[in-house]
């Protein structure tokens, strides 16, 4: 019987070796899920936040939320009265924005010690509690039998001046015989514009970053930033030009005086003190000194020239000082000092001091002379009158 040995019939195909490569592309481990792989991805970088993140928290805003808890605001005393006759009135100086402790300061015046007593007020630097200051400058000052008060602010520290002088002249028995403005700003409008925008900048950073408060990294950038002046400049179209070498010596100049110094405020108190001057109660604080007859005495030191100011509009404070307390012929003692800039007496302590020297102690004696002789004549006209 014959067989049949005719082939078996195979379909042909075409070799593509790109249809080839496909295959195996489909059959790849993982092949076919790209949202996988874009999840893998997510993943990492999720992690890689969550690592910085940690970093950020243990070793920039912890150790700092640690030391702050520990602070709180403490009167330091800088000198005695040159006079013993004297030892019953305390000059009390408080400084100003970015600040901590005023006793560098107070050392460089020891002018104010023909006055009285010199002390200094360090803040808490967890925040800012005027209530709380002009408590413990009562308390300070029974302590050394101290009856009468004159305080200090330089720059910013003059609108904490004013809000402690009020809790003083409510709240105690203490004498408030005067109020020494520096280049005070009176309200957010005489503050120049770059300062109210680095201000402003330094609050919306506050507003949304978890441990804005306490960073001193989130400081290091914002204080740079706020320099950008200094090295940063236009050239051709939109493009800027950075002096690396000044940035350098801008990133060093914050990291010796802003981040590393003891004596720098934290970023919650900067934002305690910037709020308090977009508060603006200096004027309100202003007005209830100034009632009566028996208010204390002000005195505002600034530059000769107002532009020699780049970070308080002086001309503008002067004229609402003048508003507020009948200028000059009242109880308002205006003081121009050559070659200063803004509330810069450890810059310039020769003009400061001489300023005390020659104008504010002859201001106080002559008015505390006034003032005496019209309690001698109220006296006098009351007796006339029967009252006794």
């Amino acid at each position: 019987m014959a067989s049949d040995l005719r082939p078996v019939q195979r379909p042909v195909t075409d070799w593509d070796d790109d249809r080839r490569k496909k295959r195996l592309a489909e059959t790849r481990h993982g092949a076919g899920s790209r949202s996988r792989r874009l999840l893998v991805q997510l993943g990492f970088a999720v992690l890689a936040v969550v690592i910085v993140c940690t970093q950020y928290w243990v070793y920039d805003v912890a150790p700092e939320r640690a030391r702050l808890a520990s602070t709180r605001p403490q009167v330091h005393h800088i000198y005695d009265a040159q006079d013993p006759l004297d030892q019953d009135t305390a000059v009390v100086d408080l400084v100003g924005l970015g600040n901590l402790d005023a006793s560098a300061t107070a050392t460089a015046l020891p002018a104010f010690t023909g006055i009285g007593q010199v002390w200094a007020v360090q803040y808490d630097n967890s925040g800012l509690d005027t209530a709380v200051i002009s408590r413990i400058i009562a308390e300070h000052a029974r302590r050394k039998r101290v009856d009468r008060i004159v305080l200090a602010g330089h720059s910013m520290g003059g609108i904490i001046a004013l809000e402690v002088a009020d809790h003083i002249a409510e709240d105690t028995d203490l004498q408030l015989q005067a109020v020494v403005l520096d280049c005070t700003p009176i309200n957010l409008h005489a503050v120049r514009a770059k300062s109210r925008d680095a201000g402003e900048d330094m609050l919306r950073w506050m507003g949304w970053l978890p441990g804005a408060r306490e960073s001193r990294s989130l400081r290091l950038l914002v204080e740079t930033v706020a320099r950008k002046d200094r090295y940063l400049f236009p050239s051709s179209g939109r493009n800027r030009f950075v002096d690396v070498g000044e940035l350098e010596r801008v990133v060093d100049e914050v990291l010796n005086k802003k981040i590393l110094s003891t004596n720098t405020a934290s970023n919650g108190l900067i934002e305690s003190q910037f709020r308090a001057i977009v508060a603006s109660g200096a004027q309100d604080d202003l007005e209830t000194l100034t009632k009566g007859d028996d208010g204390p005495a002000f005195v505002f030191l600034r530059p000769t020239v107002g532009s020699a100011d780049p970070v308080v509009d002086v001309d503008y404070s002067q004229q609402a000082l003048f508003e507020h307390t009948g200028g000059p012929g009242g109880r308002l003692l205006v003081v121009r000092m050559a070659g200063t800039g803004h509330a810069n007496p450890m810059q310039q302590p020769v003009r400061y001091n001489q300023a005390i020297e020659d104008s504010i102690d002859p201001f106080l004696t002559q008015l505390e002379l006034r003032d005496g002789d019209s309690a001698v004549a109220d006296a006098a006209a009351g007796r006339d009158r029967g009252t006794p």
